[in-house]
């Protein structure tokens, strides 16, 4: 029964825990004294980059970017960025390339538009492509029997060409019967003609 009061009485302090993290925010003292034992004229980040001018096992004399130089404690200097830095370059990097792919889209909207234009008129055109590709197979067919009707027929006169020639012939032979037979009428009669 105790334990079950005991675990009534735990169950307010259960529900209002909360979650909490160690930060990674370090604050780094600079100062005059080379032992630290002064009172630091400015805090640095972590992160913070700068160059060792000289150190011991304890502390080092650093000059940072700007020119300034002092003294930190030795413990709390790395030779690899820290992972907030990492992280701040890393998310600076994204935004980076999010901004550079944003562009890069709006730069070929109107190329892309252009694609699909001329992708829709590729197909038309394949299509009539395919059209004009059958009506000449079947040129080349007809093309071939005409062909064959030619060699066929290669010796031989239009049936037009023989009609007219027989008609010439005829008309001519007429022609020349008539003048014959007057020819030999007259000869006959003296050359008078007798119709």
């Amino acid at each position: 029964m105790r334990l079950a009061i005991g675990f009534l009485a735990l169950l307010p302090m259960l529900a209002a825990a909360e979650t909490a993290y160690v930060t990674d925010n370090l604050r780094l003292g600079l100062h005059q004294a080379a032992d630290t034992s002064d009172r630091a004229f400015r805090m640095l980040e972590s992160g913070q980059s700068f160059e060792i001018i000289s150190r011991d096992r304890n502390y080092a004399n650093v000059r940072l970017p700007d020119g300034v130089e002092g003294y930190v404690k030795a413990a709390y200097l790395v030779d690899d960025k820290p992972a907030k830095l990492i992280v701040a370059e890393t998310i600076a990097e994204r935004d980076a390339l999010i901004a550079e792919l944003e562009e890069t889209r709006q730069a070929f909207a109107a190329p892309a538009e252009t694609i699909r234009k001329l992708e829709g008129e590729a197909v038309g055109l394949t299509a009539k492509l395919q059209s004009a590709e059958a009506q000449i197979a079947e040129l080349q067919s007809e093309n071939a029997g005409i062909q064959g009707l030619k060699d066929r027929y290669k010796g031989s006169l239009p049936l037009s060409w023989v009609g007219a020639a027989i008609g010439v012939c005829l008309v001519g032979g007429f022609l020349l019967g008539l003048w014959w037979v007057d020819y030999r009428v007259r000869k006959r009669h003296g050359g008078i003609r007798i119709y």
